[in-house]
């Protein structure tokens, strides 16, 4: 099955266009001719069933013959991480966590935080190509990089968790998470939150995690939490 995504449509939609790069691919590499079927989705649960009127390598276009609406999960899964230093790592927990079942991502700027700025459009197009290539419905929200202080105070998740490296009193996440409510855990940069985070993110009602025994780069740290966090709450 090959997944489109138009953010445009809604349930009254008639009529689909496909932008000259995604025309191309259908007419040409797909082969794809009047009469065909494909499937499109716009990221908010809804699959379009469509069949191609005008097969045009340029502007293929297609009648909406049947709409599908897939109810969430039950549960939601936001994930507040650090960027990493090298782009490629972030954006390989992108890509993962979208095929995982993430909800939503903020990314954090913290006192040890080694990038400051991020590509938002590219790892739009990231999230986007990872909800298609894993056949799912609901797109990821990406939101803006915002500073951990201020992340903290606006956080309204049912549950808070802050996974760090310092040595104290935590608890493994999967036994200290409640399945089928709203979640957000704290991820930080490579050198870890610095004490003063943790002690802020604890006042603030964060309960501190570990993710296991060894210690995880910042990627791998999201991806083992967001499993975590997916298995959990579908056993």
């Amino acid at each position: 099955m090959q997944l489109f995504y138009n953010p445009d449509l809604t349930e009254d939609s008639k009529l689909i266009s496909f932008s000259k790069e995604e025309s191309q691919h259908i007419v040409k590499v797909l082969r794809k001719r009047s009469g065909d079927l494909l499937e499109i989705t716009n990221g908010k649960g809804w699959l379009f069933c469509a069949e191609i009127v005008s097969e045009h390598i340029k502007s293929c276009t297609a009648n909406i013959v049947k709409s599908t609406f897939f109810e969430p999960a039950k549960f939601k899964i936001h994930l507040a991480v650090a960027p990493t230093k090298m782009n490629d790592r972030f954006e390989w927990f992108l890509e993962k966590a979208t095929e995982i079942g993430i909800t939503s991502i903020t990314p954090i700027l913290c006192d040890n935080s080694e990038r400051r700025v991020i590509k938002t459009e590219r790892f739009e197009k990231i999230l986007q190509s990872a909800m298609k290539q894993s056949l799912q419905y609901y797109l990821p929200e990406l939101k803006p990089l915002t500073n951990f202080a201020e992340f903290i105070s606006q956080s309204q998740s049912h549950q808070c968790f802050i996974a760090h490296c310092e040595d104290s009193n935590k608890q493994s996440l999967k036994h200290q998470f409640k399945p089928n409510q709203e979640v957000t855990v704290l991820i930080g940069p490579e050198g870890d939150f610095s004490v003063k985070e943790i002690e802020m993110a604890i006042q603030n009602k964060f309960i501190p995690v570990t993710l296991g025994n060894t210690r995880l780069r910042t990627e791998t740290a999201a991806i083992v939490a967001c499993h975590t966090l997916v298995l959990m709450s579908e056993s």
